[in-house]
C-alpha cells in the first residue's frame, strides 16, 4: 500500500493578497521570514477554509535553479507540517532567505513549526516601545 500523500496547498495567487498578509504577524528564521494574517469573514468561502500560503523567493537568491529548488523545499515542508500547525482561515507568506537552499531538511521543518506557533502567539510588548519607563 503506498503512503499517504501529504494534502495539497492553497496557494496566493495574486499581488494584493501578499500584500494584506504584510501587515500581520511575522518570524524570522535563518531560512526564512513567515508573515501570517487572518482573512476577514467576508472573504473565507466555504470552499476556501483551509490555510492559504504565499512563497517569495527574490532574484538575489539566485539562478532561476536556485530559486526553484527552494520553493520546491519551502513547499514540501509546508505540506508536513501545514496539517498540525497552520490554521484554517490565515493566509501565511513565506519570504526566502539564501540559507534555505542548503539548511538541512529537518532543521527547515522544525524551523517552520517554530514559526508557525510563533506568529499565533499573541504579540508582546517591544522593547523600548514608546511611553514606557524601565
Amino acid at each position: 500500500m503506498p503512503a499517504a500523500r501529504p494534502p495539497s496547498l492553497v496557494s496566493l495567487k495574486r499581488r494584493a493578497e501578499f500584500l494584506r498578509v504584510r501587515g500581520g504577524s511575522r518570524c524570522a528564521t535563518a531560512s526564512f521570514v513567515l508573515e501570517a494574517k487572518p482573512r476577514a469573514q467576508q472573504d473565507v468561502s466555504v470552499a476556501v477554509r483551509e490555510a492559504r500560503f504565499g512563497f517569495t523567493v527574490t532574484k538575489r537568491l539566485g539562478k532561476a535553479v536556485d530559486r526553484n529548488r527552494i520553493k520546491r523545499r519551502l513547499r514540501a515542508a509546508v505540506r508536513n507540517v501545514q496539517m498540525k500547525h497552520a490554521r484554517p482561515g490565515f493566509d501565511y507568506v513565506i519570504v526566502a532567505r539564501s540559507p534555505a537552499l542548503d539548511t538541512a531538511y529537518a532543521t527547515l521543518l522544525g524551523d517552520l513549526e517554530k514559526a508557525l506557533e510563533r506568529v499565533h502567539e499573541a504579540p508582546r510588548e517591544r522593547r523600548g516601545a514608546k511611553g514606557t519607563t524601565r
